[in-house]
């Protein structure tokens, strides 16, 4: 593995340390007015406070704690559903692989951020409402990728011999391709966490986040929304931070998944020899 990514899951796994024990490491309340509007930075307030009055580091240190809960629940929840899909459609074939693949191609020419911005604002704004959104768009991308690995894996030899002594498909595969697939589903678990981090900021800087959690998006939000935010040097205390944070954080995922998906991705180890 590369230093790279090695820096990557050293950094991925400092920040998820700090969302686990953002109780104890936080000195706010992140919702708590704990000073004046537009604190400077100082031995109480590290990173100053907002327009409020709230303390920016807590909402920084809880912040990551959102994201990372986003991004973790939306991933795990579109590779599974996408991979049950794929699998299904890899396995049983005919009729079940067309209409799978169909829906799949339907959906992948549709304009996603459209799309999801008109779902995310036509819903109540909460957290539960953006990780469905974006379960809904990591589906069909996780379904084919399941698909053709699961195509691939159909043609070993000892599926083959299986299959002449009697073997279900559903045994084939519970037995034999999924214990193939989990590296790469870890892989994937790592990429689109990431993805869905950044459309989860997205989402919240147009405003379509849950403004009673302080992630980074709404962080970035409500600073952009305060009039005289480039009028002060506040913008340096309560800007710059958490959209810092945002690109270290999808920079150690990218590095990290994409160190795994190269390791346990077949077609991309054939790809690099």
């Amino acid at each position: 593995m590369s230093r790279t990514a090695i820096l990557g899951g050293a950094l991925l796994a400092l920040f998820a340390l700090v969302a686990v024990f953002a109780p104890l490491l936080a000195p706010f309340s992140p919702l708590a007015y704990s000073g004046a509007p537009l604190e400077p930075p100082s031995l109480r307030h590290l990173l100053g406070t907002d327009g409020t009055g709230q303390d920016i580091l807590s909402q920084l240190i809880y912040g990551g704690r959102v994201s990372l809960l986003v991004g973790l629940c939306a991933a795990l929840g579109g590779i599974m559903l996408g991979a049950g899909l794929g699998m299904a459609a890899g396995v049983y074939g005919g009729l079940t692989d067309r209409f799978v693949m169909r829906f799949v191609d339907i959906f992948l020419t549709i304009p996603h951020l459209p799309l999801m911005v008109l779902l995310a604002a036509h819903f109540r704004p909460q957290l539960s409402t953006t990780i469905a959104v974006l379960i809904f768009f990591s589906l069909p991308v996780e379904a084919r990728l399941v698909r053709s690995q699961v195509l691939s894996l159909r043609q070993r030899e000892f599926l083959d011999a299986a299959r002449l002594a009697g073997a279900t498909k559903f045994y084939l595969l519970r037995r034999y391709i999924l214990p193939e697939l989990v590296p790469l589903l870890l892989a994937q678990v790592v990429i689109r966490t990431s993805w869905a981090i950044l459309a989860e900021s997205g989402l919240a800087f147009l405003g379509l986040g849950d403004p009673t959690a302080k992630s980074w998006g709404i962080m970035l939000k409500q600073a952009l929304d305060y009039q005289a935010i480039y009028f002060t040097p506040a913008w340096q205390w309560w800007l710059l931070p958490p959209g810092l944070c945002i690109t270290a954080l999808i920079m150690a995922l990218t590095t990290t998944g994409y160190a795994l998906e190269e390791k346990f991705n077949p077609t991309l180890s054939e790809v690099k020899r």
